[in-house]
């Protein structure tokens, strides 16, 4: 894969491409560029261990597989980022914490130096996210990379789809007597802003941290939850939605409910798959987003 050859804002036969650059961003490296100081990470989301049903048969397939293609690329990336619903929804505690070692498991074959992960509803939103931070960790956190912010936010383990004051104060703080102009990627698993909110694809105080990253000059914001790419703006931030590695779901608001599209006999795996996002560090990064099929067909 050539990773770092230029490519316009475009969507490319075979595979989408697109190429975000935030007000005062510099050009991605091109031909004599500084390859030296880019970077580029993998976000995984919504592999769904667990689930069964016709929507997916190879479901117990399917992450295995997305596994085996991050391993494939060409050069590794920085850090690989999985956005949640690592599990399908289950009552059964006990069935909780055994996909979840099971997921574990199958993911600890990555050949990955460093992997993150974050709860999805159907990781959390049963016990709060007791059982994920047994097998994984905080449910929320930070960490830096190449003069980048990664912030992780949950939006899922309150059932009530909020970030919640406490955590709200820890994003504040945390941003507190940061340079405005520094660059900042956030992590969630459901969209911050109302993109069909009967359908639970919104948070409901998710307008309280857009405004506190608003003060900010470059933030992306990556999630996962709706089951495709999706790509929007709330004033200078871009936010970018991941494909799933289980079902699509369809186009937002196009039914009146969001239930899985049909698995396509003839077409398997269509509408699946992970990204790679690549940054270039300037003044600020500028990050291009390549979509990759889960299989290679």
């Amino acid at each position: 894969m050539q990773r770092r050859r230029f490519m316009k804002l475009a969507a490319v036969g075979g595979g989408a491409v697109f190429a975000s650059g935030l007000a005062g961003c510099s050009s991605l490296a091109g031909p004599g560029g500084n390859k030296d100081r880019d970077f580029y990470f993998v976000q995984l989301s919504d592999s769904h261990w667990g689930y069964k049903g016709p929507d997916n048969p190879d479901a117990a397939g399917t992450l295995p597989k997305a596994v085996a293609a991050v391993n494939a690329l060409g050069t590794q990336p920085e850090f690989l980022m999985f956005t949640g619903d690592l599990t399908h929804t289950t009552d059964d505690p006990g069935e909780r914490r055994r996909r979840m070692t099971e997921f574990r498991s199958i993911v600890a074959g990555l050949n990955v130096k460093e992997v993150h992960f974050m709860p999805g509803e159907h990781d959390a939103s049963l016990d709060r996210g007791a059982a994920f931070q047994e097998l994984f960790g905080p449910t929320h956190y930070t960490f830096d990379r190449h003069g980048v912010h990664f912030i992780v936010l949950d939006n899922v383990s309150d059932p009530g789809a909020r970030i919640g004051d406490e955590q709200l104060q820890w994003l504040e703080a945390d941003l507190a007597g940061r340079d405005r102009a520094a660059p900042i990627v956030v992590f969630t698993h459901r969209p911050l802003f109302d993109l069909v909110p009967k359908w639970d694809w919104a948070t409901r105080d998710g307008a309280k941290a857009i405004d506190v990253l608003l003060l900010h000059q470059n933030v992306t914001v990556f999630y996962g939850h709706i089951h495709q790419e999706h790509h929007q703006m709330t004033g200078h931030i871009a936010h970018h939605a991941a494909k799933s590695l289980i079902f699509p779901l369809p186009a937002p608001g196009s039914q009146d409910k969001r239930t899985p599209l049909p698995w396509d006999a003839a077409a398997p795996y269509k509408g699946l798959g992970f990204r790679e996002v690549e940054g270039e560090l300037g003044a600020a990064p500028a990050y291009r987003l390549e979509e990759f099929p889960v299989v290679r067909t």
